[in-house]
């Protein structure tokens, strides 16, 4: 009988001991799982913005700043500086207005308040239309650009709306959807570049 108990007890240490160092093996696996994914993250958003925005020589991630808008949300504003002086910034933009919910994208402004890149981060648009938004508004095609707008001109639409831009075929929903995101962009751009001129008058 003693026997017995000693195996028994000897089992369930073993066990135990085995769940400890499982346990412990897949909690460092998940951190170090987790640490990649934000690694991946941030080399991603890294990239976005040097595509997007103007040539910089500062850290735009490390100065980036929440920006308020009149929808009662916010955007992330990474600023691009050049020799110290403002040259423009990259704008972490959304939409929930799309075909197939939100559409992310990073957009970037230079000093003229023109649109010097973008690059869609996130969607669930249409494969083969709506999915379009990737490339068709750089294209330059008829009206599909966008880039090197000038946005003191007024919020960009479609054409079908009363504007000058053209929508991708068959994904009138997505392209204003697209649109807009910019268009938000650009407000919480243009209240960042209001306040740092004000802030530039103040220090001088």
């Amino acid at each position: 009988m003693e026997k017995v108990k000693s195996t028994f007890i000897t089992i369930v240490a073993s066990l135990t001991g085995f769940c400890l160092v499982a346990g412990t093996a897949l909690a460092l696996a998940n951190r170090l799982t987790a640490d990649k994914i934000e690694a991946a993250k941030a080399a991603a958003l890294q990239e976005a913005i040097k595509k997007v925005a103007p040539e910089f020589d500062n850290d735009p991630s490390a100065e980036q700043y929440k920006v308020g808008l009149a929808e009662g949300d916010s955007l992330t504003v990474y600023p691009a500086k050049k020799g110290g002086k403002l040259v423009g910034a990259a704008v972490e933009t959304n939409t929930k207005k799309g075909f197939g919910g939100e559409v992310r994208i990073m957009i970037g402004f230079d000093a003229d308040h023109k649109i010097v890149n973008y690059s869609v981060l996130e969607h669930n648009e249409t494969p083969g239309l709506g999915s379009k938004m990737e490339e068709w508004f750089r294209t330059d095609k008829g009206k599909q650009s966008v880039l090197g707008r000038d946005m003191k001109g007024g919020p960009l639409k479609v054409s079908k709306d009363g504007g000058d831009v053209d929508a991708i075929t068959a994904a009138t929903i997505s392209s204003r959807a697209f649109l807009d995101a910019v268009n938000r962009a650009y407000s919480a751009y243009t209240q960042a570049d209001a306040n740092s001129g004000a802030t530039a008058q103040n220090n001088n």
